[in-house]
């Protein structure tokens, strides 16, 4: 079993998500995560579900995802090829003793505190979902209160979009 991304294009309307959400369950597919946001086109927003399962099962998602009326186009988003990334916000008890053991933990993850308060640090960490994985289990020994991450979001590198659907080495499935 493996964690794989896919990127959807899907037209901005009343009910898109629960129909996206309705087929992941009606066949028994579960989802890692899921992000959704308009984008750079008018009524169009885009969604990015991260799943586990082998090729049959990433294939099988596609294929029932390609028959839903309201997507326009899916991308296969492969790790080597694409930017990936999650947003944390964890709020950390904020003590004398483990005090600079949280410095050394926001200054070597590159993360920012976004609140301080005498008793809890709230700690901003972006970055791939090992980098928000090994943070977590930095900071646990400090008493995490309190915690929420997104979900994945990805672009592939370079100039390439998923407009750009003629592009020959982007796997992506479209509908017209």
């Amino acid at each position: 079993m493996k964690q794989f991304v896919i990127a959807i294009r899907v037209w901005n309307k009343f009910g898109v998500l629960s129909r996206v959400a309705s087929m992941f369950s009606r066949r028994g597919f579960n989802i890692d995560s899921l992000t959704v946001s308009a984008t750079e086109s008018d009524g169009v927003s885009r969604m990015t579900i991260t799943a586990t399962g082998d090729e049959y099962t990433k294939k099988q998602i596609v294929l029932q995802l390609n028959r839903l009326h309201e997507v326009i186009s899916i991308s296969e988003m492969p790790y080597e090829s694409s930017l990936i990334r999650e947003l944390l916000l964890i709020k950390i008890r904020n003590s004398s003793e483990r005090h600079q053991e949280i410095m050394d933990a926001v200054n070597i993850f590159k993360a920012n505190i976004i609140d301080y308060a005498p008793d809890s640090f709230c700690i901003e960490v972006t970055g791939e979902t090992s980098k928000l994985d090994t943070f977590i289990s930095v900071v646990r020994p400090c008493g995490i209160i309190e915690m929420c991450r997104t979900g994945a979001v990805a672009l592939t590198r370079g100039s390439e979009s998923l407009r750009d659907m003629d592009m020959g080495y982007l796997n992506v499935y479209q509908k017209y």
